[in-house]
């Protein structure tokens, strides 16, 4: 990488984590989490997060998606340094930049598939038509579109997912974050919602960051990291 945070193709991340630092309590109770971690993740990139409990993969998570501030060092998501910036300036970026997916879906239950992907975008002021033609365009491109007007309840577990993924990029996010997204899916559905995602960020140029325990979706990723001693580590 050069000194400018280039690849060598001459684009600039998307994500960049910048000498940062994260502790919890003070003096001898000081427990450090995350010491000098330095990570780029680039457009169209999925970077596999794969790290033992207690390692500090949530506080990564945390700070990549301003949700938690670095005690030192910088984040910059989109070509804004956004670390230190203001909570208001954080929300905003957060708003427009940053799309999250988790282990649990989190999709409303009172609204069905397809109002719950518009629903982020009617808060950021889209009109309605638009709001539902591009959602049903996400749920078709998550092969869910065939239950777009059912509720959570009456979707399966990899249909939820698939639908939380398409609500999380709804708004055409640079950057996607997601803790465990296939934890609570058997193998087989796993690999099915697994597939979906990679297509999406690969079409959409989406820099996704994703902590995993499974090592077999992990091994189907562009690149590998662990935390070691609070550093980002490459894994071969």
């Amino acid at each position: 990488m050069d000194e400018s945070g280039e690849n060598g193709g001459g684009v600039a991340p998307i994500l960049r984590l910048d000498a940062v630092s994260r502790h919890f309590g003070e003096a001898n109770n000081r427990l450090d989490v995350l010491v000098g971690a330095d990570l780029d993740v680039y457009p169209g990139e999925l970077v596999a997060l794969a790290a033992p409990s207690g390692a500090g993969k949530s506080t990564l998570l945390h700070i990549a998606g301003l949700l938690e501030r670095p005690n030192e060092g910088d984040v910059t998501v989109g070509g804004r340094l956004a670390g230190q910036a203001s909570d208001s300036e954080r929300t905003a970026i957060r708003r427009v930049q940053i799309g999250f997916v988790y282990q649990f879906h989190h999709l409303l239950g009172e609204f069905s598939a397809v109002e719950n992907v518009m629903i982020p975008q009617l808060i950021r002021g889209l009109p309605k038509k638009v709001a539902e033609q591009r959602a049903m365009q996400l749920l078709a491109y998550m092969k869910v579109e065939g239950r777009a007007s059912h509720r959570p309840s009456e979707l399966s577990g990899g249909e939820r997912q698939r639908v939380a993924i398409a609500r999380a990029v709804a708004n055409a996010p640079r950057l996607l974050l997601a803790d465990e997204p296939t934890g609570n899916l058997d193998p087989v559905t796993a690999g099915y919602v697994f597939e979906g995602l990679a297509k999406l960020v690969r079409a959409s140029k989406l820099a996704a960051l994703i902590a995993t325990h499974n090592n077999d979706l992990a091994a189907r990723m562009d690149r590998r990291i662990t935390i070691r001693d609070g550093k980002v580590v490459e894994l071969d």
